[in-house]
């Protein structure tokens, strides 16, 4: 008496395999499609944003990258640096201005520099245009950003109430993290009247 062919008796175990076989893996292309970025995509901006009317400058203070800027790999972390940067002198915050600054850049504005130089100013339309990183752990960001200040609290040469600043600032490694430098391309800005 038969139970049935040997390949009758192979169908079940293989088509039981099967089935658990497609069952997990639609779980796990559930799981794997569902889970949604840690962070969120970059803003990009094509250019600097349009000027704001003189009651509504310096504009917002989340620093944004054009496409350039962006594609490049230390965006990431240099991003990040600035956006702590602006917080901290549109909020009078020195300790964390100092978390995104050198040791040096510290040491050439002490707080009490710092607070008086910095006291009226707020920071926006910040944007990131490019950025060239250099073998010897150093790299260069050219941006743009507005600044309102009191005009008392302005540069000298430019003692306006807004400000449009185009800049190439220098930033470090040291210590094993990316920090804003002190330098040359940092002391010499371009910068022109709103509006």
């Amino acid at each position: 008496m038969s139970t049935g062919s040997p390949r009758q008796l192979w169908l079940l175990p293989v088509l039981l395999i099967t089935v658990i076989a497609t069952a997990l893996g639609g779980l796990l292309a559930r799981d794997l499609y569902s889970e949604t970025p840690a962070d969120p995509p970059p803003t990009v901006v094509a250019t600097s944003p349009s000027p704001k009317p003189s009651g509504q400058q310096p504009g917002p203070a989340t620093v944004q990258g054009t496409a350039d800027a962006v594609a490049h790999p230390l965006y990431g972390t240099l991003q990040p640096l600035l956006q702590t940067y602006f917080e901290a002198i549109n909020d009078k915050d020195y300790e964390r201005w100092s978390s995104a600054v050198t040791y040096e850049r510290q040491t050439n504005q002490p707080e009490q520099k710092w607070q008086k130089e910095f006291r009226s100013t707020r920071d926006g339309n910040i944007v990131m245009h490019r950025v060239e990183a250099r073998g010897d752990g150093t790299a260069r960001v050219l941006l743009t950003f507005t600044s309102t200040q009191d005009v008392a609290d302005a540069p000298r040469e430019l003692p306006r109430p807004c400000i449009h600043w185009n800049v190439v600032w220098a930033f470090s490694t040291e210590d094993g993290d990316w920090k804003l430098a002190a330098g040359p391309a940092s002391a010499t800005p371009q910068h022109e009247p709103c509006g």
